[in-house]
């Protein structure tokens, strides 16, 4: 009976041995699976450092473009006006000048130098006149203020120009008020 307690005993002792064995090669694969898992996690950890850091660089290029721009264009707005402004200078100097005769042939030939000198600052600045005297109505360039019925004139025709009409480029600064026929 001793013999039967220490045969099952043994039994028990190589089954509880090969049940350790698998249960330890249990552990040794889901260590491995675990360590392989915190691989991953820390590759994955480094590519989102790397690429928040990468997300923050941009970010902070992109702010300084936005504020360098914003900074540009106004630095552009305030150069424009102080080109135009000193464009206009020496004409208000011949306008004080203009001021200092008495006699009218004086006068109107100081007038007549200062409407020359606005024309070539307007030049300058590529600023036109927008024709319209004699032309077809353009509602797109003339402002009607009038309207005559006179059969000596085409359909649409501007007759008069009340107040002329100034384009810079492609941009209208100021229609043409005009007097259409028909």
């Amino acid at each position: 009976m001793q013999e039967e307690i220490k045969n099952t005993e043994t039994v028990e002792e190589t089954v509880a041995a090969e049940e350790n064995k698998k249960e330890k090669k249990k552990n040794k694969k889901t260590d491995a699976e675990i360590e392989k898992l915190k691989e991953e996690l820390e590759a994955k950890e480094k590519e989102i450092a790397e690429l928040n850091d990468k997300y923050l660089r941009l970010y902070a290029e992109y702010d300084n473009f936005r504020r360098r721009s914003a900074k540009e264009r106004e630095a552009i707005y305030s150069d424009a006006k102080s080109d135009t402004l000193k464009n206009i200078l020496p004409i208000l100097d011949n306008m004080e000048r203009a001021t200092a005769f008495t006699e009218a042939d004086k006068i109107l030939e100081g007038m007549n130098l200062i409407l020359k000198s606005f024309n070539e600052n307007f030049a300058k600045m590529d600023v036109k006149e927008i024709e319209a005297l004699g032309k077809t109505f353009d509602p797109n360039v003339h402002y009607a203020v009038m309207h005559v019925e006179d059969e000596s004139y085409g359909e649409n025709e501007v007759v008069e120009v009340l107040q002329k009409g100034y384009i810079c480029g492609d941009k209208v600064i100021r229609y043409a008020m005009v007097k259409v026929a028909n």
